[in-house]
């Protein structure tokens, strides 16, 4: 009897594991398909006339590059890429690279913000992924009148 509910047990346990991978896969992909078909370019570019106003070499602080990039954010994108089982990496460096800026964003953009919520992606871009909307208000009007 303890053998049969041992293995009962574990065929609940593989079984969910399998349909959990498969539905992170499945939501992986359709992040990655939302991602690749919506345009960011105008979300970048104001972010980067709020954050530099184009300056590739500024700084504030921990923030480097024209979209003002932390050592935590770049991390967090390396983070990404090694549980997609992905060789490449970011370095520090990269900040200072407009290229390697948006792809940081775009990856981001692809594991937080599935649905492309434009809203999400300024707020969270100011204040990071568990940001409060009072402390990024300010933020997100000045990249919304970029924008319009």
């Amino acid at each position: 009897m303890k053998r049969i509910k041992r293995f009962v047990f574990l065929s609940i346990i593989l079984f969910t594991t399998s349909i959990g991978s498969a539905l992170a896969e499945t939501t992986e992909n359709v992040a990655q398909e939302n991602i690749s078909n919506f345009d960011w370019t105008p979300v970048i570019n104001a972010i980067i006339q709020v954050e530099s106003n184009g300056d590739k070499n500024a700084k504030s602080g921990a923030s480097v590059g024209a979209m003002q990039i932390t050592p935590v954010l770049v991390f967090e994108c390396n983070r990404i890429l090694r549980r997609k089982k992905s060789k490449k990496r970011f370095k520090l460096s990269d900040r200072y690279s407009l290229a390697k800026s948006k792809e940081m964003f775009l990856l981001i953009q692809s594991v937080y913000n599935p649905l492309n919520n434009i809203e999400k992606a300024i707020r969270s871009w100011n204040g990071g992924n568990h940001y409060s909307v009072s402390r990024t208000q300010r933020y997100f009007n000045k990249v919304m009148s970029i924008l319009k």
